[in-house]
């Protein structure tokens, strides 16, 4: 019954590189197609789902999907519908997948105390996906030789451990307990993205530098996991914002369905 996975997995092994270019001009190199990064996205999250606990607070789930949803719709590609869900758990912390999944710890609704912060956060992960920063990453895996493991799992014929190795390379470390990180450049460039495709959405961009002020806040001198693997400081934000406020400003009248925080 393994035949399929297994000719899906010479697949992988025998693909070639990619080399593409990033929305915003850097170069990548790609190992694995879009159907490939969703099959995984898709094993993950579905994984995720069983471990974590999901919300079933409907006010809750109704805000942060219209924030995403605003969000997604933004996109220059729209695609499938995105999958969101929001994860019981003190973690300030959000992450998006290939395949189209999102999910939300309800920790982070502490710190981005509105529907501008909230969507500053979902920008940057979503901006992850559309930049291939996921494909880059499990690519890397294969390079390094961790990636024939990773091909592996998501053809369904890795055991436990090598998921947890699937799932760092996604970026997955609150999950696991470590990580493969992304890279300063990819996360400079999500935030490049994120804030753009914010403003494009009608969220204001200046709710971004406010944003990493609750950040640097939260949690003591180290601050939360979503802080710790972000580069980018205020004034750095401050310079992004400024540019992606003329989008905000052409886009704010055209947006109908203003998100209600949940009390």
């Amino acid at each position: 019954m393994k035949v399929f996975p297994l000719l899906l997995l010479s697949v992988l092994i025998t693909s070639g590189c990619a080399t593409t270019q990033s929305p915003t001009g850097r170069g990548q190199t790609l190992l694995f197609s879009s159907q490939e990064m969703s099959q995984l996205g898709d094993a993950s999250f579905s994984q995720i789902k069983q471990q974590e606990k999901v919300s079933q607070d409907k006010a809750v789930n109704a805000y942060v999907n219209c924030v995403a949803n605003r969000i997604t719709a933004a996109l220059p590609d729209q695609g499938l519908p995105w999958e969101v869900v929001i994860f019981e758990s003190e973690q300030v912390n959000a992450f998006a997948l290939p395949g189209g999944h999102i999910g939300v710890y309800t920790g982070l609704l502490n710190v981005a105390v509105n529907q501008d912060q909230l969507a500053t956060v979902i920008g940057h992960e979503v901006a992850h996906v559309l930049a291939n920063h996921s494909n880059e990453q499990v690519s890397r895996a294969k390079l390094t030789g961790a990636g024939m493991q990773l091909a592996d799992i998501a053809l369904g014929a890795g055991g436990i451990a090598d998921k947890d190795l699937y799932m760092a390379a996604l970026g997955l470390g609150v999950q696991v307990g470590y990580i493969l990180p992304y890279g300063r450049n990819q996360e400079s460039e999500a935030d490049i993205i994120g804030v753009e495709l914010m403003a494009k959405a009608g969220f204001d961009p200046a709710q971004s530098v406010e944003l990493w002020k609750n950040m640097s806040k939260a949690g003591g001198e180290q601050g939360p996991e979503l802080l710790s693997t972000h580069p980018s400081h205020g004034q750095r934000i401050a310079q992004l914002q400024a540019k992606a406020q003329p989008l905000y400003l052409m886009s704010k009248s055209s947006v109908k369905n203003t998100c209600q925080r949940a009390k």
